[in-house]
């Protein structure tokens, strides 16, 4: 069942909520309300004020747009790291940038201009939302992936600002081995999102910055949004990450 904080969503006037963000509030949320049967748990798990780094799994492009909802629900404005690709596609992509959502551009000069952009985020005492995957997921029973180590010093470098790990399930949740299609069914298809305790980091970054610092905090991270997932999907999950494709192409 979904819960509300902040007020009835139709209540635009949140700081930091500017012309961008109510416009695609407007247009979008009547759309989830329609399309989705929401179960929200531990809301009140999000600070209802200052800033915070929220750490969700990714299993659908379309993931930011029903996740916005979630932070919505939570009383706060969401600002989302978004691979700069997604900005492309005609609808997606004008929400995005009317919503001043953060893109990158991975693998290049440019990927320092979103890590400035969430910094100033932060900040302002605004929430940032990363997928540290860096991309939809492409474990076969959709399990969260090997997350980069960006999200790691990225919370190391801002002290006393919580990581909150999201788990999230239902729009592209069907598994790649999955024997037999859902039968479709009318009425609005249930999503699930669950907010866990914050990750504990403090002993991380009373050691010197190493990569295996940071690889330690990641892990950490990863594994507290993917005990979050397996809440939601009642099942057991396995004890290591798939590493993502493109990385395995690379000498480490």
């Amino acid at each position: 069942m979904a819960a509300h904080r902040g007020g009835p969503w139709w209540k635009l006037g949140r700081d930091g909520a500017g012309p961008g963000v109510k416009t695609a509030v407007a247009l979008l949320y009547p759309i989830n309300l329609a399309l989705f049967r929401r179960d929200w748990r531990n809301i009140e798990g999000v600070p209802a004020t200052g800033p915070a780094i929220v750490v969700m799994n990714h299993i659908s492009i379309v993931d930011p747009i029903i996740m916005a909802a979630f932070i919505w629900d939570t009383g706060r404005v969401p600002r989302f790291m978004i691979k700069s690709s997604l900005f492309k596609y005609p609808v997606v992509g004008w929400v995005f940038r009317t919503a001043q959502q953060i893109p990158v551009e991975r693998g290049s000069s440019a990927a320092r201009s979103a890590v400035d952009a969430a910094q100033a985020a932060l900040a302002r005492g605004e929430l940032v939302i990363i997928y540290p995957e860096g991309t939809t997921t492409k474990d076969p029973d959709l399990w969260p992936m090997q997350a980069r180590t960006g999200i790691a010093r990225m919370a190391m470098d801002n002290p006393g600002v919580p990581v909150i790990p999201v788990g999230q399930w239902g729009i592209g949740s069907r598994r790649a081995n999955d024997s037999v299609k859902p039968k479709k069914r009318l009425g609005r298809r249930r999503i699930s999102a669950s907010i866990g305790a914050p990750v504990e980091l403090e002993d991380l970054r009373a050691r010197p910055m190493s990569l295996d610092v940071l690889r330690e905090g990641t892990e950490r991270i990863m594994v507290a949004v993917r005990d979050e997932v397996a809440v939601l999907r009642g099942e057991t999950p396995p004890t290591e990450f798939l590493k993502p494709p493109k990385e395995e192409k690379k000498a480490s």
